[in-house]
């Protein structure tokens, strides 16, 4: 029987049959052959990718790829660098072009527009490029025959209607980096998939145990969910997967996985949520809940003059920690310079240097120690002109503004404004990357709090949160330290509390 009237199951049966130097061509040949339609693999996406795309799958890569062909609708929790994304993009290309044009679309969207580009397009660009797929892809849409077939959007988040208009026999909806997508996208993309064969996918890590994916991934929801961890990938200790040594080095890793432990902790909300894939749960005992920060590192936008005011909050090492310089533009969380250096002159240049680079109008310097040496310094040169940011020394083991609260400053400043901003949703963490957020995020969600003897909010010393842990919060006391806005010498019975001062801040 020749290729001409050979069915398409048998050649690509008989392609995979082939040695893998001679699959390229063949697969290439076939592609040719049938036009770039590919409907005998309708019911096969694993087999879909291997031969049309010519990509490999693990494990749990081909079970997301069947669920989605078997349950019409799927959320996936995952830990980082798994494929979610990657995978995502194949199962695009394998609803396509598996299916008659005219009756299939497919619909896309993430928390913002720069991932719906730059994560799920990148990879449904390069799936099109590997199968060498029919039509002509751009930054969100593709479109065969002049047919367009597929897209992304990143629509507001109040908008209800925001994919009317959409109808063919078959809607795949894909939900990436779902934990930050609000209510009303999840009710509008579910109203796509109202036929029976339609599909909806959900990927995302799953940081939030508030969030609506979250809700989704709970027993009961009516949701396919399927879980990924750390132990289930082909490079935990334990496993046995053979993969290809290329994907091997883009999983997440056993190095990555031990420096996250060391920098977070294993009991952290985060190593739980992008190590163990799993969704954490605040705990009762920390000043700042984890579920409060992910919703203050959804990207915002601002006029120009509400990036101010430029400040910055120094927290002097001691004792081996590092001294830590934020700096807060107005509601975003900005830049951070570090140093192990107990060095006064030393640790006052860093100071200075990054007065420079941001402009900064005021620093405010943690007093205790060797930072009161730092702040007389650092008045000394804005005295003699080197810089001209505002001095401002904090003791923040001194009493606080509110005693009936707290016992002391310290407390004060990590209830109004670590929590106290987080409820508000005042401060902004979208500008850091990732890993910079993440190692904030562990840091602000650490300290333990427990009444005083007076029925008092205070907060674990430093001492007691390094013990614990093993490292010290000094970026998040450097933050809060950014924030914070000392108040006027006022009476104390009309002293306004810590987060008022910074709402009133001229931002």
């Amino acid at each position: 029987m020749s290729t001409a009237t050979m069915p398409r199951e048998e050649l690509y049966r008989r392609i995979r049959d082939l040695p893998s130097d001679k699959q390229a061509a063949a697969i290439r040949l076939a592609r040719k052959h049938y036009g770039g339609r590919f409907y005998h693999l309708a019911n096969d996406p694993v087999g879909y990718i291997q031969t049309v795309l010519g990509e490999f799958l693990w494990s749990k890569q081909q079970e997301m790829a069947e669920a989605v062909r078997d349950h019409r609708r799927v959320a996936v929790h995952a830990c980082h660098n798994t494929g979610k994304s990657w995978l995502a993009a194949r199962i695009v290309a394998w609803f396509v072009t598996t299916r008659e044009l005219g009756d299939t679309f497919v619909v896309t969207t993430a928390p913002t527009m720069r991932q719906v580009k730059a994560v799920l397009w990148r990879e449904i660009r390069r799936a099109i490029k590997a199968g060498d797929l029919p039509g002509k892809p751009n930054l969100t849409e593709w479109s065969v025959n002049e047919e367009l077939v597929a897209f992304g959007q990143k629509p507001a988040d109040w908008d209800p209607s925001a994919f009317q208009g959409i109808h063919a026999l078959r809607v795949l909806v894909i939900l990436d980096e779902a934990c930050g997508i609000p209510e009303s996208i999840w009710d509008a993309a579910s109203s796509l998939v109202s036929n029976e064969d339609s599909r909806i996918l959900a990927i995302g890590n799953p940081d939030d145990p508030t969030s609506y994916f979250a809700r989704m991934c709970r027993p009961g929801s009516g949701w396919h969910v399927i879980h990924v961890g750390w132990g289930d990938t082909p490079n935990h200790p334990d496993s046995t997967e053979e993969v290809p040594d290329r994907l091997r080095k883009l999983l997440i890793s056993q190095v990555w996985v031990e420096e996250r432990a060391r920098e977070w902790g294993v009991d952290s909300p985060k190593y739980i949520a992008r190590v163990l894939g799993l969704f954490p749960e605040d705990a009762a005992d920390s000043v700042v809940p984890l579920s409060l920060l992910m919703k203050c590192a959804q990207p915002r936008e601002y006029p120009p003059g509400d990036l101010l005011p430029i400040e910055l909050g120094v927290d002097v090492g001691a004792g081996g920690d590092f001294t830590s310089i934020r700096e807060r533009r107005g509601r975003r969380v900005g830049r951070v310079w570090r140093d192990h250096s107990r060095d006064l002159m030393t640790v006052t240049g860093l100071v200075v240097r990054a007065i420079r680079e941001t402009g900064a109008s005021a620093v405010k310097v943690d007093e205790i120690g060797i930072g009161a040496g730092v702040r007389d310094r650092l008045e000394e040169l804005r005295i003699e002109g080197v810089h001209p940011a505002q001095v401002i020394g904090v003791n923040v083991g001194s009493a606080p503004l509110d005693s009936t609260r707290f016992p002391r400053l310290r407390d004060q400043i990590w209830f109004d404004l670590g929590r106290g901003l987080s409820q508000d949703m005042v401060w902004d963490f979208s500008g850091l990357d990732e890993d910079e957020r993440d190692t904030l995020f562990a840091q602000l969600i650490a300290p333990k709090t427990k009444p005083d003897s007076a029925g008092r909010n205070r907060v674990e010393p430093k001492d007691e949160t390094r013990k614990r842990i093993g490292r010290s919060p000094d970026d998040a006391d450097a933050l809060l330290l950014a924030f914070f806005a000392p108040p006027p010498e006022l009476p104390e019975d009309i002293r306004v509390p810590v987060t008022e001062q910074v709402r009133i801040s001229p931002y």
